[in-house]
C-alpha cells in the first residue's frame, strides 16, 4: 500500500506553464504520474503537451476530477493558489514553492483546520509512492518500490541520501515524503507517522529531522507511546552554530532550544535507532530491520 498518494491520484499542476512547473510536470509525467490538468489563469483552453489547461482549480477539478494539485507557484502568490485548492476541495495540496511569509501560512493553517484537505509542505520537495505516483522535484529513478520502508523527512536533498542508501542496501520504500523545513507547514512528522504505523505493507519507518523547532521531539515521544514499528531516525546540524540560519527558514537554534544534541537525546530515549553518521544509515538500516 502507501500513503497520502498512490496510482489512483489524479494530478493538477498550478503554474505549469512556468519554468519549474513545465519542467517536473514532465518529470512526473515520465515516471508515469497520472498528470490530468494545469492551471494558468488568462492561458485556459491551451495545452502543455497533452496536459490541459484551465484558468483555475475548480475548473480543473469539474472537468478532469483532479484530487491533488501540485504548486508551482511564486511566494507573493502561492498563498493564494493554495486557499483555492482548498476552497475547490482538493484532498492533497503539495506545495513545492519556498519562501512564502509565515503570516500567509498561519492563515492557511486555520483555513485547512476547517476543510478535508491536506497540505505537504511548502518549501518541500513532495512525495513519492515508487512505482506508482511522483508528485515533486526529487529524482525518481533512485527510489526502489515495494516497501517496506516509509521515509518522511524535514530535508529534501537528505532525503534523496536516504533513499539512495536503501535502495542500494535492496531495501524498498513504500512512501517517501518531504514535509519541508519551514517553521509553519502543513503535515509533520507525527501526521506520517500515524500514517506509517497504520500501513500493513510499512513495515519500517525512517525519520530525518534537523535542529531548529522541537518537531522532532514531539515526533519522538508520540512514537514512544504510539508506534510498535521500528524506526531509524537522522538529525542533520550537529555542528550548527546557535543563532545562525541553517538553509531552511525553521532550522535555526535559539539558546538551548532546538539543538541537534537536544533532539538526539530525545529520539534515543524514546527508543529510537538514532544514526550518527548519515553514511552509514542504510547498513544501519539493514541491521534494525532485518
Amino acid at each position: 500500500m502507501s500513503i497520502f498518494a498512490n496510482k489512483n491520484t489524479k494530478l493538477l499542476v498550478q503554474g505549469i506553464t512556468g519554468k519549474e512547473g513545465q519542467f517536473h510536470t514532465k518529470q512526473c509525467v515520465e515516471y508515469g504520474t497520472n498528470v490530468v490538468a494545469g492551471v494558468t489563469p488568462g492561458k485556459g483552453g491551451q495545452k502543455m503537451d497533452e496536459v490541459p489547461i484551465f484558468n483555475s482549480v475548480r475548473d480543473g477539478v469539474e472537468e478532469t476530477g483532479a484530487n491533488c494539485s501540485m504548486i508551482f507557484v511564486p511566494p507573493p502568490f502561492a498563498a493564494d493558489a493554495i486557499m483555492e485548492s482548498i476552497d475547490a476541495g482538493m484532498g492533497l495540496i503539495v506545495a513545492i514553492t519556498e519562501g512564502i511569509p509565515v503570516m500567509d501560512m498561519m492563515k492557511i493553517k486555520k483555513m485547512l483546520e476547517k476543510s478535508d484537505s491536506r497540505l505537504i509542505g511548502p518549501n518541500c520537495p513532495g512525495i513519492i509512492t515508487p512505482g506508482q505516483t511522483k508528485i515533486g522535484i526529487m529524482p525518481g529513478k533512485i527510489h526502489l518500490p515495494g516497501g517496506p520502508v516509509g521515509v518522511v523527512s524535514r530535508s529534501g536533498t537528505l532525503t534523496y541520501e536516504v533513499v539512495h542508501q536503501l535502495t542500494r542496501q535492496s531495501l524498498g520504500q513504500t512512501t517517501c515524503i518531504g514535509i519541508g523545513g519551514d517553521p509553519v507547514n502543513g503535515t509533520n512528522f507525527i501526521d506520517c507517522l500515524k500514517a506509517f504505523e497504520a500501513d500493513p505493507e510499512t513495515s519500517a519507518i525512517v525519520m530525518v529531522g534537523e535542529i531548529g523547532g522541537n518537531a522532532e521531539e514531539e515526533a519522538a515521544e508520540y512514537i514512544f507511546k504510539n508506534v510498535k514499528k521500528p524506526v531509524v531516525g537522522f538529525i542533520a546540524g550537529l555542528t550548527a552554530p546557535p543563532g545562525r540560519r541553517m538553509g531552511h527558514a525553521g532550522a535555526i537554534v535559539s539558546g538551548s532550544s532546538g539543538t541537534a544534541q537536544g533532539k538526539i537525546a530525545a529520539m534515543k530515549d524514546a527508543g529510537i535507532h538514532v544514526c550518527e553518521n548519515l553514511g552509514t544509515l542504510g547498513e544501519l538500516c539493514v541491521e534494525v530491520f532485518n
